[in-house]
């Protein structure tokens, strides 16, 4: 019904991976054939439709243990585009929560304006194993919590939050419980980023590409706290 729907437009076929072999062969037909029939029917319909589909898993591989056919992989595969991870191009973070936020806010109701530089800072070193999808997700819950005008840092799932905490930990080796009494006992959190930062730089050597890494940030992050820390070399 979908393809007839959008004869002479163009239909989008989310999450082709995980499509059934049936249903794979329901589309190759109808992309070669360029004709459908109804469910229950015996009539042939000619459909014109433009495709596009889209993916998270390696349809090579997914080919190679024959989760996929290989004639509909080629017949999708005209003109592939690679979108790399969130991770790899946190550049685009603000942007995408600027338009989660508008959406948001008219869908619930909210008058949510903007993000503080610290909650931004703990979405933009977040390492998004979930992609955009897992940060659509987390902007509904955080502004579930937030009733005021701005989204701070106590709004987001402590799974972001303490990101950064729990990635020192695993890095350098420090207990996780004993890093979050460590940045609940001091004054200020700048002064345990400070310190974690100046830590990283002893133990590579001040390398700050490697500093980066063990810390899991990225380097302009990096660049960007020490800086702020006047921790230059």
């Amino acid at each position: 019904g979908k393809f007839e729907q959008a004869h002479r437009g163009t239909i989008f076929l989310d999450e082709i991976g995980e499509m059934s072999k049936p249903t794979q062969a329901k589309i190759l037909r109808a992309l070669q054939e360029k004709r459908i029939e109804r469910v229950g029917g015996n009539t042939n319909i000619d459909v014109d439709v433009r495709v596009l589909s889209a993916t998270n898993k390696n349809l090579e591989d997914e080919i190679k243990k024959g989760n996929f056919r290989e004639d509909l992989y080629y017949r999708l595969s005209v003109y592939p585009v690679q979108l790399p991870p969130l991770r790899e191009r946190r550049e685009d973070i603000p942007q995408l929560v600027a338009f989660f936020l508008d959406k948001f806010n008219k869908r619930m109701r909210r008058k949510v304006k903007s993000v503080s530089d610290r909650a931004l800072e703990h979405l933009m070193n977040y390492n998004w194993p979930g992609n955009v999808r897992e940060l659509e997700n987390i902007l509904e819950r955080s502004m579930l919590n937030c009733a005021g005008e701005m989204l701070l840092p106590e709004h987001l799932p402590i799974i972001v939050s303490a990101y950064e905490i729990n990635s020192l930990a695993d890095n350098f080796h420090i207990d996780f419980q004993k890093a979050i009494a460590l940045a609940r006992n001091v004054p200020a959190w700048d002064d345990v980023e400070k310190e974690v930062c100046r830590l990283a730089l002893k133990l590579t050597n001040r390398n700050i590409s490697e500093a980066a890494v063990r810390l899991g940030i990225g380097r302009t992050t990096l660049y960007r706290k020490l800086k702020k820390y006047d921790l230059f070399i």
